[in-house]
């Protein structure tokens, strides 16, 4: 699995709380799910289509929940960002400073995970992997369009 894209358009402005929204969150599995309604929260507010909101959500939780289970971390970031009308830009930054990159997984056919890289194939418009300015550890970002 490789990504669309091997440069990465523009980051995330940190500090844009109008078209940006940013949490910081402990490496835990339950930050998963507050991930998820954090974010859902947030692109309900920007009154994007249903669709994108929930393949948006989709992405967050799975990037998320990479960086609890793979991460060597106690943290990690999670931030979304109306780029234009209508396209997103979705970032999870964790603080694994191995140099490992993303794990590579070839699950089979009854294993219950290992296939978050393949919906985010499936799902983004662009994304790939990047060293994180604000972490230091691996920046995950993909691009959504409605």
């Amino acid at each position: 699995m490789s990504p669309h894209t091997t440069s990465s358009p523009r980051p995330l402005d940190t500090w844009s709380p109008d078209r940006t929204h940013w949490i910081e969150l402990p490496a835990h599995r339950s930050s998963v799910s507050v991930a998820r309604r954090a974010m859902s929260a947030r692109l309900a507010a920007w009154r994007l289509p249903g669709e994108l909101c929930a393949d948006t959500v989709l992405l967050v939780s799975e990037l998320a929940t990479n960086a609890v289970r793979h991460a060597f971390g106690t943290r990690f970031l999670c931030g979304v960002g109306l780029v234009t009308d209508g396209r997103l830009r979705l970032e999870v930054h964790d603080h694994d400073r191995t140099g490992r990159g993303l794990p590579r997984c070839e699950p089979g056919p009854d294993d219950e995970g290992g296939r978050g890289l393949f919906l985010v194939e499936q799902l983004a418009e662009t994304w790939g992997v990047d060293l994180s300015s604000l972490t230091g550890g691996n920046a995950v970002w993909a691009t959504m369009t409605a």
